[in-house]
């Protein structure tokens, strides 16, 4: 285990690497002037060539890169133009457009994402799951042809406009749920969670439909595999036949799963952030884009990796736990 943690480290730091390279090249690449943004349109030349300066915009691409790996690595020191602002490591650089230290900025919008993804998470695979192994245990019958239909409606159906269709009707005429609103776990848990139930809900019935057409097909082939009917042979009883064994080895590929979509997710739920009105990464990663706030981009988009690569090491260790058979390499 602890090989294979150290192999893993090794590769987040190849991959982040890769990332990070790639985001400069391609924002290098896109027209638009980043200096002139973080001046402002009506600066002379003579000020977007300071401001050029001061964020040492004017040095060559691969300097610039360099100096970004030391901020991360060691901190840096920014000119403000009128002194000094210390960045301490992990520095990810400082907006152009704000003038605020990006780890600042995504410390602060974490929480949210966070809360929202873990959260959205329990409720899809609940279910999920659920409805999956539901239909597994009743192929045939009507019910089962009526969940996979519901899968099938969920899976077409985009998530702004299930959310939508809840916000107007669960929270407009109903008003059975309160607006939703982000407020701190530390604050207050029961308004955290209150402000957060509908985002999770609109999340998980899109993304609850293919849990429930993965944990299906999974169950029944494992529900035809030999070593399952050597224990029906045996004598032992469906439930445990169900819970203590298929269901266990059918979860393998729901594990991996969701560890892919938990981790993509910190910077792709820009549509439920935006449309619940909830400041978090998606947010902030799609407005630095239209503003060429290159720092700030970068440092979502590698959060975002980091978050990728962290779920799935942590998926390929809940392989090992959830299947002997399964061996860490």
């Amino acid at each position: 285990m602890t090989r294979f943690l150290l192999r893993r480290a090794l590769g987040t730091i190849g991959v982040l690497l890769a990332v990070s390279v790639v985001v400069y090249a391609v924002f290098y690449l896109a027209p638009g002037d980043p200096a002139q943004l973080a001046c402002g349109e009506k600066c002379s030349p003579a000020q977007v060539h300071q401001v050029r300066e001061r964020l040492g915009l004017d040095a060559p691409v691969y300097l610039q890169y360099a100096h970004f790996l030391q901020g991360v690595v060691a901190g840096r020191d920014f000119s403000t133009g009128t002194g000094l602002l210390h960045c301490p490591a992990p520095c990810l650089g400082v907006s152009y457009r704000s003038g605020e230290q990006v780890t600042d900025m995504i410390t602060a919008r974490l929480p949210v994402t966070a809360s929202l993804a873990f959260g959205a998470m329990v409720v899809w695979l609940l279910l999920g799951v659920g409805t999956g192994l539901v239909a597994a245990l009743r192929r045939g019958r009507l019910s089962e042809r009526l969940l996979t239909a519901l899968t099938l409606a969920g899976n077409s159906v985009p998530v702004f406009v299930t959310g939508l269709v809840l916000l107007i009707v669960l929270c407009a005429q109903l008003q059975w749920l309160p607006f939703p609103a982000y407020v701190p776990l530390t604050e207050d848990p029961q308004q955290w969670f209150w402000g957060l139930l509908l985002p999770w809900i609109s999340l998980a019935l899109v993304e609850s439909a293919k849990y429930a057409r993965l944990t299906r097909s999974s169950m029944l082939e494992t529900l035809a595999d030999d070593h399952i009917r050597t224990f029906r042979a045996y004598g032992v009883s469906e439930r445990r036949l169900v819970t203590g064994h298929a269901l266990r080895a059918a979860l393998t590929p729901v594990i991996a799963l969701t560890a892919i979509d938990l981790g993509s997710l910190f910077g792709s739920a820009v549509l439920t952030e935006s449309l619940f009105g909830l400041p978090g990464l998606g947010k902030l990663l799609v407005s630095s884009v239209g503003l060429i706030d290159l720092p700030t981009v970068v440092g979502v988009i590698l959060v975002t990796a980091f978050s990728v690569v962290l779920a799935n090491v942590i998926a390929d260790v809940l392989y090992a736990v959830n299947d002997r058979r399964v061996v860490l390499a």
